[in-house]
């Protein structure tokens, strides 16, 4: 299990450092988005290829960030239902989504797409409109963030099954950042509010 547990870190360490760098890419397609609408407005002209690269940068922060989406547990899921089934029931959904829907899902995306991308990549195909961009960035993007999906894929059910085991704690389905902070924002509400009945306490005994 070792063996499988420094995958699962590697597979982690990978996906967070692709999430991170990938997601400044949402900077770059604001720039461009406020640098075509200014010289839309200014000089009355545009580019498809500036528009198309909007696209394919938010294609490209959307298909790589998912597997760091997935590593910080912030994918959709229905916390209401989940939340209040017993720890056995969460951990057999867990098992169920990653090995048999998620991993199954991914190996097939990757098959699919692998032509699909081939096709277009050979033929160098071009954007449908005038001063577009190639196409076959985009077609590889569903490739590529299939590929690294399933990586982290296998990394959850690694530790998921390392939880099982006793070998890691459970905190894998601890809900991500945000509710951490919604934790953290709960906790502080309880300290001020502590705090301010301690000093409403005082200045009642400094009056008496």
């Amino acid at each position: 299990m070792a063996g499988f547990m420094r995958l699962s870190r590697a597979i982690d360490w990978l996906n967070e450092k692709l999430g991170k760098s990938v997601a400044w890419l949402i900077l770059v397609a604001v720039l461009i988005s406020a640098v075509n609408a200014i010289i839309r407005k200014v000089f009355n002209t545009s580019s498809n290829a500036w528009l198309e690269a909007q696209w394919l940068l938010f294609g490209a922060v959307f298909m790589l960030c998912s597997p760091w989406t997935l590593l910080c547990n912030e994918h959709i899921r229905i916390d209401i239902v989940n939340s209040k089934l017993p720890q056995s029931w969460r951990r057999a959904i867990e098992f169920i989504g990653h090995g048999l829907f998620l991993i199954p899902m991914c190996l097939v995306m990757i098959v699919t797409s692998w032509p699909f991308f081939w096709r277009s990549f050979m033929m160098n195909e071009q954007s449908s409109n005038a001063g577009g961009l190639p196409q076959w960035p985009a077609k590889f993007l569903i490739l590529a963030g299939f590929i690294f999906l399933l990586l982290q894929g296998i990394s959850e059910f690694i530790k998921r099954v390392a939880v099982s085991k006793g070998l890691i704690p459970d905190t894998l389905g601890a809900g991500g950042h945000h509710a951490a902070a919604e934790a953290e924002a709960e906790r502080l509400m309880v300290v001020g509010k502590e705090e301010a009945e301690r000093a409403a306490t005082s200045a009642e005994t400094k009056q008496h």
